[in-house]
């Protein structure tokens, strides 16, 4: 994808960008704006944006990190992995939570609906830990970094050395659910929730992704310029 790109072609080729849109805090409504001109006048790095973009839009193995320091603003991608944060933690994984509710019976003795939920909620907890320890220390360290403030005592290599991939537990829950909650007749509702499960598994491991190969390098190249400066 290029600036020169209308936003409204990328939203209907990868319909996937549209989350990668409200993360950056882009509205619709745009006609045909280009990419460029839409992330202008709100305000976005369209650099940032199609940065992102082109990373979801491709496959993983395919992209290799720029050393380019022009190919996308740190701070700007900072903002949208954050907003990525906000949607998982106030949105997406409660609204999964109620379908689940909605579609399966816990008034009953069955206790692989209370399991699923016990499941659910941990997992939520977890990734609430996860992605709050992101907030307040990753990005907390980034932002001194880009103040020209180097720590004696963290670096990002020691944030990827430990920073799990999240999305996995997702895969125990769908399996639960697949294999051994008893249906008795169709259930809509289970099926849809399963598919939610299914995209937010997806959507959380292309999140990770981002940290990874583009958040991660980038923050490290910082660190590299800051030291030989100093």
């Amino acid at each position: 994808y290029r600036a020169t790109d209308k936003m409204s072609d990328l939203i209907c080729d990868n319909y996937s960008l549209l989350m990668v849109m409200s993360r950056f805090g882009l509205s619709l409504g745009f006609g045909d704006k280009s990419v460029k001109d839409v992330c202008e006048a709100q305000g976005v790095d369209y650099r940032t944006f199609l940065a992102v973009a082109n990373f979801i839009s491709e496959e993983q193995y395919a992209y290799t990190y720029s050393e380019d320091e022009d190919a996308f603003s740190i701070p700007a991608l900072m903002d949208y992995l954050k907003q990525a944060h906000t949607y998982f933690l106030d949105f997406k994984l409660p609204v999964i939570r109620r379908k689940l509710i909605e579609s399966i019976d816990c008034s009953g003795t069955d206790n692989i609906a209370y399991l699923i939920l016990k499941f659910f909620d941990e997992y939520a907890k977890e990734v609430r830990r996860h992605m709050e320890y992101e907030n307040e220390a990753v990005f907390t360290y980034v932002e001194k970094l880009l103040e020209g403030k180097l720590a004696e005592d963290y670096d990002i290599a020691t944030f990827a050395s430990k920073h799990n991939q999240i999305e996995t537990k997702l895969t125990e829950l769908k399996n639960i659910i697949i294999k051994y909650y008893p249906e008795k007749e169709n259930n809509n509702k289970l099926n849809a929730v399963l598919f939610d499960i299914f995209n937010c598994e997806h959507d959380l491991a292309s999140h990770c992704q981002v940290e990874d190969y583009m958040f991660v390098p980038a923050v490290a190249q910082l660190e590299r310029r800051l030291k030989n400066e100093q």
